[in-house]
């Protein structure tokens, strides 16, 4: 008999297999496209398993939540990536604990990253996530913000920035979602233009993905179509 279909292994292969579709449906080289596992609110035994899998990065909302699970998985040697809201006051946790953070999206939150990497002796990858969607309640550095911030950001060289995240409006008006991945691709691409290096686009989740890899996304992130709704 074969694998029953609600597990951790099939879901995930289920969503490997979705992602290479829409890859090549785009005209894109599945390889180009990686898959972040949102882990958020399911505990350290579900992390394990996946982990089991071949799994190494995870991402995480809340600071405390990936403080917890780096504690109790620490055997593990995974790499922890926030893509929720950060607070000013989390920076000492994130720099000590975070291989990545794609949530920046102001000149006071980089400052203090930049001094508690400094006092920790690392470097930290970081996204800058934009606001392409119309939604008050979506974070993000208003798109014409973006240039200055990215200049200013190469003063703060603890700082290693890698490229955009963004969070597409949620409507079930396909158009409307594409708008949002391809401002952000089209954001990336003047970023370029201008010198800087943004090779990643951490874009799309379980809902949407497949419009984020047709407009250009290197990187999708999914939580509920791997491990179940919360």
């Amino acid at each position: 008999m074969g694998e029953p279909a609600d597990t951790l292994a099939a879901r995930w292969a289920a969503v490997r297999q979705r992602v290479d579709e829409a890859c090549r449906a785009a005209g894109r080289d599945p390889a180009g496209v990686d898959v972040l596992p949102v882990s958020k609110t399911f505990g350290p035994e579900v992390v394990r398993e996946a982990a089991a899998l071949g799994l190494t990065r995870f991402g995480e909302n809340r600071v405390q939540e990936l403080r917890e699970k780096a504690a109790a998985l620490a055997d593990l040697k995974l790499e922890w990536v926030l893509i929720g809201h950060l607070q000013t006051n989390k920076a000492r946790d994130v720099a000590r604990l975070a291989s990545e953070v794609q949530s920046l999206d102001r000149l006071e939150l980089a400052e203090a990253l930049h001094r508690r990497l400094e006092a920790e002796g690392r470097t930290l990858d970081v996204l800058v996530q934009v606001k392409t969607s119309p939604e008050e309640s979506k974070q993000g550095l208003p798109p014409d913000e973006l240039p200055a911030f990215l200049d200013r950001l190469r003063d703060h060289p603890m700082l290693r920035v890698r490229g955009l995240m963004t969070m597409a409006v949620q409507s079930d008006d396909a158009e409307a979602v594409r708008a949002c991945f391809r401002g952000l691709r089209e954001l990336r691409d003047a970023a370029v233009g201008r010198g800087h290096e943004l090779p990643r686009l951490s874009m799309g989740m379980s809902g949407d993905f497949p419009l984020a890899i047709a407009e250009g996304a290197t990187e999708v992130r999914i939580g509920t179509a791997i491990f179940g709704r919360r």
